[in-house]
C-alpha cells in the first residue's frame, strides 16, 4: 500500500539573547513590558525562555520556504523594534561572545522551575540558543522511516550553522560550542533507529510511566518526532545570525525530507551508516564547522565541505524545484562561500585586535556584528 506523499509544509522556531545596547553584555533580567509588548504584537508566536535574556519565537505552519520567511522576517523586526524601546537589542547566536552564564536568572514559571530543579548546575549553564525547523510528515510510519535515514545529513546541517565559537569571553576554537554545553543534558546527541512509530511511542511511554519524563518534549536528540505537530523537528542547527541563512538551511531540511520519501517511492532508500560514524562527522562540523571538511563513507575518506554542499544541492534540487524553493536552497553555496556566523566573528574579533583595541573592546565590537546582522535583511 503507497504512502500518499506528504505536505511538506515548514516551521521554524529560533531563539534569540537580548542584550543591553550599552554595555553589550546579556541583560539578567528583561524588562516585564517588554514580554507583554511582544506578545501583544505577536502574540502565541513568541514565548519566554528559560533564561531571562531569551525570547523565542515561532513561525506559522507554511506552505513554502518563501512563506516562512515572510513570517521570520517579520518575528525578528518586531522583536528588534520592540527590544529598542528598552535599550535592548535581540542577537541570533548560538552564544554571546563573553557573557557570565553564573550571573543569569531562569524565568520564573513552573515549567521552568521543575526543569532547574531536575537538572541542576546543568540546566543554569544552558545560556545557549538554536534553530528549530519542523516539516510535516502526515503518515507516522513514514515519519520514522524518514527519522531513521536522516541523521547522516545532521552533522552537514550544523557545519552550515555554526555561530557560537566564543564563550565567556575566549574562543574556544570551536565553531559550535552550543553543543558542547548542550550535550551535557540527557537525552540527546545522535538519534536511535527505531522500527516502527510503535516502538518510539514504546519508548517514550516507558520513560513517561515510570516519573522520569513529562513527555517527549523533554528528548531532546538532534532530531526528533514533534510531541505536538505531525513533523520532524530538526534541532542540531545553530542559531544562524543572517536571515538569509536560516532560510536556505530551512529549504535544505524541507528538501531532504522529501528526496527520501522520492527514494521510498521509487523503492529505494539512504544507507543507512552506524551512529559512531555519524558521530565523527557531528565532532568535525562542532569543531571546524565547514573549513575541515567531512568524512564521506561512501569514498571512505575526507571530502571538502564546499564538494559535498555542491553534491548535496545537485541531488535534492528536484525537490526544491516541486516545492518551490530552489532560490532558497541555492543559497547554501552562498555560506560555503561567504562562511558561517561563526567565521565572522572571529574575523570581526581578529580584526578588531589588529586595530590594537583590547579583547574586552574586541568583544564588544563582534556584539555590535551581530546586531546588526540579526536583522539584516529582515
Amino acid at each position: 500500500m503507497s504512502v500518499p506523499e506528504p505536505s511538506f509544509t515548514v516551521g521554524i522556531e529560533e531563539e534569540y539573547l537580548l542584550v543591553d545596547k550599552a554595555s553589550r553584555d546579556l541583560v539578567t533580567q528583561a524588562p516585564d513590558a517588554l514580554m507583554d509588548e511582544c506578545q501583544k504584537a505577536l502574540h502565541d508566536q513568541v514565548s519566554p525562555e528559560f533564561l531571562q535574556c531569551q525570547i523565542e519565537v515561532g513561525t506559522g505552519v507554511c506552505k513554502t520556504v518563501g512563506e516562512a520567511r515572510k513570517d521570520l522576517s517579520h518575528l525578528r523586526a518586531t522583536i528588534a523594534k520592540i527590544a529598542a524601546q528598552h535599550d535592548l537589542a535581540p542577537i541570533a547566536a548560538s552564544t554571546h561572545p563573553f557573557a557570565d552564564w553564573t550571573n543569569q536568572q531562569y524565568t520564573d514559571k513552573e515549567r521552568y522551575q521543575t526543569l532547574a530543579k531536575d537538572l541542576q548546575g546543568v540546566a543554569r549553564r544552558m545560556l545557549i540558543s538554536g534553530m528549530h525547523v519542523h516539516v510535516c510528515i502526515e503518515d507516522p510510519e513514514l515519519r520514522i522511516d524518514i527519522f531513521n535515514q536522516l541523521p547522516y545529513f545532521l552533522p552537514h546541517l550544523l557545519a552550515l550553522s555554526t555561530s557560537s565559537p566564543f564563550w565567556q569571553g575566549r574562543d574556544t576554537g570551536l565553531n559550535s560550542y552550543r553543543l558542547t554545553v548542550f550535550d551535557n543534558l540527557p537525552r540527546t546527541g545522535l538519534p536511535p533507529a527505531v522500527s516502527s512509530y510503535g516502538e518510539y511511542k514504546r519508548m517514550v511511554d516507558t520513560l513517561v510511566d515510570m516519573n522520569i519524563i513529562q513527555d517527549a518534549t523533554k528528548i531532546w536528540w538532534d532530531m526528533r518526532p514533534s510531541d505536538r505537530f505531525p513533523t520532524l523537528e530538526t534541532r542540531i542547527c545553530d542559531v544562524p545570525t543572517r536571515l538569509d541563512d536560516s532560510i536556505a538551511l530551512a529549504a535544505a531540511i524541507q528538501c531532504i525530507c522529501r528526496m527520501l520519501y522520492r527514494l521510498r517511492r521509487d523503492n529505494q532508500r539512504w544507507r543507512q551508516y552506524d551512529r559512531f560514524m555519524i558521530n565523527e562527522n557531528r565532532w568535525r562540523a562542532q569543531r571546524y564547522g565547514m573549513n575541515e571538511g567531512l568524512i564521506d563513507f561512501g569514498r571512505g575518506q575526507v571530502v571538502p565541505f564546499s564538494e559535498l554542499a555542491e553534491e548535496l544541492i545537485t541531488m535534492i534540487t528536484p525537490d526544491a524545484e516541486a516545492l518551490g524553493c530552489l532560490k532558497e536552497l541555492r543559497s547554501i553555496g552562498k555560506i560555503v562561500k561567504r562562511g558561517t556566523s561563526a567565521d565572522r566573528q572571529r574575523k570581526i574579533y581578529d580584526g578588531a585586535l589588529a586595530q590594537r583595541q583590547s579583547p574586552k573592546d574586541a568583544l564588544k565590537a563582534v556584539v555590535d556584528h551581530l546586531v546588526a546582522e540579526t536583522v539584516e535583511g529582515v
